[in-house]
């Protein structure tokens, strides 16, 4: 299948600059896309991109054992943490913990948001920041010991908000990754051989406990750390992101505010996910939407470009949250990826962003002043760095 032209990263309140921009991955695949098949060999290492909807679902998916069976969450050093068992457990465990903050928690968001976001905060970094202060207990719970959850805060200043690995030279990166991974280790195995109250296991008091429950006693310790590091840059840093994304596009585009606060995370989603790209690796030598691979190469479900298929969606790179008044094309929209390995915190994500966008849109007006950067293109997709204003619909200033 060959998919019309497909246009540069822009007109969505961020100016990305010329298509093929020397080291984004982002804008080569972009650029590629506009030109030829919606499969293709790609310059970007040369993996095979796949944009086409309905090929991204089978990959994702894997439906009819097209790709080798893995996860996008549950990676460390030496391989995939399992056995899937274990990982499905320790989704539903974790997705139960958030819930249940998130519903115990809800009435002090407003608060956090006046005093976090006004009357004037700078982002990405204040969404990750909001982020953590509101999922703090569920990271660590409050009586962990005081260096451990200094370690927790020191990882996501140092490595989890956007660009922060880039300010640090790599031997004081280094440093630092082997003094928290030690740490963590010292903990996880604090927590494995402490002993299990009678009549069963205790609830999880965080993250951490969720992650160490799942693995066992006998799991390895370094594993473990790894998985509940993935946690903490999903919570901490892919929300954070989200709202950054929505708070931009709410303040780039004041006529849409009015939008139910659904349409709006939904929308911001599509045009900006921030989980962009998904690799698998084929599970035999076959063709995929018209290109032969095998084994040796390396699939890239880009989710940014199936959300801008002009196949599948009416102007496909204009913010519509109005759009998801009668749905949308189930088939072309992937923000937490797809099929058996789908982000297990998806719906709670959608949950906290849905709460705080409506506060956003119901008890402020929102200004952004954007430095005129593109996208912070890593692992994850971040919004470029601006300023936001809040204000009281009634004109009367906030005041700290």
């Amino acid at each position: 299948m060959t998919s019309s032209s497909a246009r540069p990263v822009t007109g969505n309140g961020v100016g990305a600059g010329p298509a093929a921009r020397r080291g984004d991955p982002l804008a080569l695949l972009t650029a590629e896309f506009g030109g030829g098949p919606d499969v293709w060999r790609s310059a970007l290492g040369g993996a095979v991109c796949v944009a086409e909807p309905e090929a991204a679902r089978a990959v994702l998916g894997n439906r009819h054992g097209v790709v080798a069976e893995t996860s996008d969450f549950y990676h460390h050093r030496r391989g995939v943490f399992g056995p899937r068992s274990a990982q499905i457990a320790i989704g539903r465990a974790a997705r139960g913990l958030i819930q249940r903050h998130l519903r115990e928690r809800r009435a002090e968001l407003p608060g956090l948001v006046a005093e976090s976001l006004a009357p004037r905060s700078e982002w990405p970094d204040a969404g990750n920041r909001l982020v953590e202060r509101h999922l703090g207990e569920v990271l660590l719970h409050p009586q962990a010991p005081p260096h451990v959850r200094a370690t927790v805060a020191a990882i996501v200043t140092r490595t989890v908000l956007a660009g922060a690995r880039r300010r640090r030279p790599a031997p004081s990166r280094l440093l630092f990754r082997r003094r928290a991974l030690r740490v963590l280790r010292t903990e996880v195995r604090a927590r494995q051989r402490a002993p299990r109250p009678p009549g069963g296991p205790a609830e999880p008091r965080d993250l951490l406990d969720v992650v160490v429950g799942g693995g066992g006693p006998d799991a390895d310790p370094a594993e473990l750390v790894e998985v509940y590091l993935s946690f903490l840059f999903a919570t901490v840093g892919s929300v954070g992101f989200a709202l950054g994304w929505a708070v931009l596009l709410l303040g780039t585009h004041p006529d849409r505010a009015a939008t139910e606060p659904g349409w709006i995370v939904r929308e911001a989603l599509r045009l900006w996910p921030v989980a962009w790209l998904f690799a698998r690796t084929p599970a035999r030598a076959q063709e995929l939407g018209g290109t032969r691979v095998t084994p040796r190469d390396r699939l890239m479900v880009c989710s940014y470009l199936v959300h801008r298929h002009p196949g599948h969606w009416e102007r496909p790179d204009e913010f519509l949250p109005q759009r998801w008044a009668e749905g949308a094309p189930d088939a072309a929209y992937l923000p937490f990826g797809h099929g058996p390995h789908t982000c297990a915190g998806a719906t709670v994500t959608v949950r906290l962003l849905e709460d705080l966008v409506g506060l956003l849109t119901r008890d402020w007006r929102v200004s952004v002043t954007s430095d005129g950067g593109g996208p912070q293109v890593g692992p994850a997709l971040a919004p470029p760095r601006f300023t936001a204003v809040l204000s009281r619909p009634d004109g009367c200033p906030e005041r700290r």
